[in-house]
């Protein structure tokens, strides 16, 4: 009898112990990060440069959702903010309250990011931001849990106007003072910012700002700005939109004979080749956007060696994806990078020094990041300022570059440390738009 009890109890103790063993493997197999994306995917935005985006955070969160990371398996849920900040706004709230998901990532257009950040914030969970670009995101916000490895607005406008700040005289034949110069831009926070950086590195080049307008985005019509322009007589015009958009202007442009020596854009539309070229056919050539570097173009020799295999990676997935693209948009490899930036260098380090996933692990591991120029696949480094200052969660290390579309292909002409080729300035004569 004794035999038998004891039997029984070994019996039971080996089932309670495998019960607990499968319930710890169970825990162990449960342990993941739960990523909400949010992109548009319908509406005006979807084309001008966010499903692209999407693709791009997309072929990287399925390579990590196949291997993990650090033992916690990696969940992407993906929402349609549908071109409207209100539903950003909205279905922000309802990946984190109703998804359950860790913390956000991705985000287009600067007029959602702007209000989807503070909520986010208010409710103390984690955000990464792909992609928009205003300073008002993060401008005197000291938020904690918010992070941007993209160059900000302000740095576009800035960029661009040095640019032609130092070819004003050598290709424009002009003295920066005597350069005539109109900024156009959509009056979203996006346009809004990008314009501000634009009208400061205007003011210190010493160019004559013939005119500064703003315009909605989604106006059905853009011939009295046109008009404006052609009286205001600008030799460059600096452009910050979306798209359709640009293809109103330059349609209307074209319509009503403006004439100038150079368009220069800031990114959104303006990165998507295809889009500029089926709205303004062979007038997209020798337009100039201003975007962080496309990994297809940055200089892989300056780069840390293992990035390249995955530039090579992504590309042939996009590929995949949209085949036959005669030049594949800064757009992709941009979601592409700043998402492999987290999947590779937050995330591990909040699971191992911090102990999981939780907003204040991720936010202390980004913190940490420090990782000098040519570190990431779009050239740049990436340290994050910190609380306290006027740009915290910003990268301090991020930059754009002036790329310029010749003859379906895309070259960087600006900065000099990542020019493949000099600028063709200005518009040769006979094309539509030239002035000479």
């Amino acid at each position: 009898m004794p035999g038998r009890k004891a039997a029984r109890l070994l019996v039971g103790l080996s089932a309670a112990i495998a019960v607990l063993g499968m319930a710890e493997t169970a825990e162990a197999q449960e342990k993941k990060i739960k990523i909400g994306v949010i992109y548009d995917l319908t509406g005006p935005l979807a084309g001008g440069g966010s499903e692209l985006q999407y693709i791009g955070a997309k072929i990287m969160l399925d390579q990590y959702a196949k291997t993990g990371v650090e033992g916690y398996k990696v969940e992407a849920v993906y929402a349609d903010a549908q071109s409207k900040p209100d539903v950003a706004i909205n279905e922000a709230v309802r990946l984190i309250e109703q998804e359950k998901v860790d913390m956000l990532l991705g985000f287009y257009s600067s007029a959602q990011c702007v209000p989807v950040a503070a909520r986010v914030e208010q409710l103390k969970k984690f955000m990464w931001i792909t992609t928009c670009i205003s300073s008002a995101v993060l401008d005197n916000k000291n938020f904690k849990y918010v992070f941007r490895p993209q160059a900000s607005g302000d740095q576009f406008g800035l960029m661009t106007m040095d640019f032609i700040a130092q070819n004003s005289k050598a290709k424009l034949g002009k003295e920066p003072k005597d350069l005539r110069v109109a900024i156009i831009h959509e009056d979203g926070a996006y346009g809004v910012d990008v314009s501000k950086g634009n009208e400061a590195g205007a003011k210190k080049a010493g160019f004559n700002i013939v005119l500064k307008e703003g315009y909605a985005a989604t106006a059905p019509d853009l011939s009295a700005l046109v008009t404006k322009l052609k009286r205001a007589r600008p030799d460059v015009v600096f452009h910050t939109g979306y798209n359709p958009d640009i293809t109103l202007f330059g349609r209307q442009a074209r319509e009503q004979g403006l004439k100038f020596a150079a368009l220069v854009g800031h990114g959104a539309g303006y990165g998507v080749y295809e889009k500029l070229k089926e709205g303004l056919g062979g007038d997209v050539n020798y337009v100039f956007n201003t975007d962080p570097i496309s990994i297809w173009l940055a200089n892989q020799k300056s780069m840390d060696p293992k990035l390249p295999p995955v530039i090579k990676m992504v590309g042939e997935e996009f590929d995949k994806a949209k085949p036959g693209v005669a030049i594949r948009s800064a757009h992709v490899g941009m979601a592409a990078s700043n998402t492999y930036l987290f999947l590779t260098e937050v995330l591990p380090r909040a699971i191992k020094k911090y102990g999981g996933v939780d907003p204040d692990a991720l936010r202390k591991a980004a913190l940490e990041t420090d990782i000098p120029e040519g570190g990431t696949m779009l050239g740049f480094g990436v340290k994050f300022h910190g609380e306290g200052t006027r740009m915290a969660g910003q990268n301090e290390r991020s930059f754009p570059v002036v790329i310029q579309y010749v003859d379906d292909k895309s070259y960087v002409v600006w900065p000099k440390s990542q020019a493949q080729r000099e600028a063709v300035l200005p518009l040769p004569k006979g094309t539509t738009f030239s002035n000479q």
